[in-house]
């Protein structure tokens, strides 16, 4: 039976070696993110059934525990959700070709392009890149972080495609690429004429809708209850655990909610989970996010709800202050939200914090962010 091989190795060429010789094998791989620590690495590696491990020195050792994978499984690949446990999403040599291609198609891509990846490639958004490039037989670039300096390297170098999220498109000038897709994390209301925003999960092998248009082969539709569900060949075989929450005829729910308007471009509003409910009124975190953006010296800002007696749950704001010995209080807040929102949108609590916790890839990590509860 086909086995779950663990690659434990920085980014680079050994990487897309190995990744190359277990496919040929007929094995699947299952890549570890590098900024693990060791406990969680085991952990990890223990959950999602990894029968051998290939450590930075190529060497291959014998797990305990292990077990196999389907037939034509390619992929198991640990979701970056900002809470809970990560999922294993099992994907096929198919539902890869079919992620790969839809994307390509759309992009034109061909063996004259040069992409960099700089991305974990530990999840969808950084290894998309690598196995882009490996389809179309493209110049491929890696580098184990997104850095304005490896990135003007690479530009240098040739590089005219990249993936980033946008925390680093804030920081760097992409203008030299052809293409740049971003995606991984909240977009910012502005992209460079030369990136894309793009929409996907763990669970589509990365994006299937660019700029908000769905790519070729991918079906978009919204619940009765806004939730964006998604069919298309490139959705995931399982969780690792044996779960299939797809419906009998290949619909898949997203758990984020969104809208289509009359042109089908999917409007996505955010997280299912994200979603406050106070005192009988909705609140869209982003909403409130970007009114409180809008205000001198904040350089950062997130939206969550708190339990709260009165109104069941509270809205409430972390923000990074430009200058953190600025005065900086809640009412002043209040009364900016409430020029552009209904009341009922204005915080109820005010967080100054040093940073946001996020992930790799961009994403809030809402359990550290709720242990920065210093109110302002």
């Amino acid at each position: 039976m086909p086995s779950l091989i663990a690659i434990d190795m920085p980014a680079g060429q050994h990487f897309v070696d190995e990744l190359k010789q277990i496919w040929d094998s007929g094995d699947a791989v299952l890549p570890i993110d590098q900024r693990l620590p060791h406990i969680a690495k085991n952990q990890l590696l223990k959950q999602l059934g990894a029968s051998y491990l290939v450590n930075h020195r190529r060497e291959r050792s014998k797990l305990d525990g292990g077990f196999a994978v389907g037939a034509n499984d390619a992929l198991v690949i640990a979701t970056s959700g900002s809470t809970g446990t990560p999922k294993g999403v099992v994907h096929t040599h198919e539902s890869i070709r079919a992620a790969i291609v839809a994307g390509g198609t759309r992009l034109e891509c061909s063996s004259a392009d040069h992409w960099l990846a700089c991305l974990s490639l530990a999840h969808v958004g950084g290894l998309s890149v690598v196995l882009r490039a490996l389809h179309y037989e493209s110049n491929l670039t890696i580098e184990p972080k997104a850095e304005p300096t490896t990135i003007a390297n690479a530009l240098r170098n040739g590089a005219t495609l990249t993936s980033l999220v946008p925390t680093i498109i804030q920081r760097i000038d992409i203008s030299g690429f052809r293409t740049v897709l971003v995606g991984g994390s909240e977009m910012i209301d502005a992209l460079p004429a030369n990136a894309i925003s793009t929409y996907g999960l763990s669970e589509t092998m990365g994006g299937i809708a660019y700029n908000g248009q769905a790519l070729d082969g991918v079906s978009i539709r919204i619940s009765t209850d806004d939730e964006i569900q998604i069919r298309g060949a490139m959705l995931f075989r399982e969780y690792r655990d044996g779960t299939n929450p797809k419906t009998h005829d290949g619909w898949f729910a997203t758990g984020d909610l969104g809208e289509l308007d009359s042109h089908e471009k999917l409007n996505v509003l955010g997280r299912r989970d994200d979603l406050i409910n106070t005192g009988g009124f909705k609140v869209w975190p982003k909403t409130v996010e970007d009114s409180i953006n809008e205000m001198a010296g904040v350089t950062q800002c997130v939206v969550r709800g708190l339990p709260d007696e009165n109104w069941g749950t509270a809205v409430c704001a972390w923000i990074v202050l430009e200058n953190q010995k600025r005065s900086f209080n809640i009412d002043a807040v209040r009364m900016h939200v409430k020029k552009s929102l209904p009341d009922y949108c204005a915080p109820q609590k005010l967080f100054i914090v040093d940073q946001i916790p996020r992930s790799a890839l961009g994403k809030v990590q809402i359990s550290e962010l709720l242990k920065l509860n210093t109110l302002a």
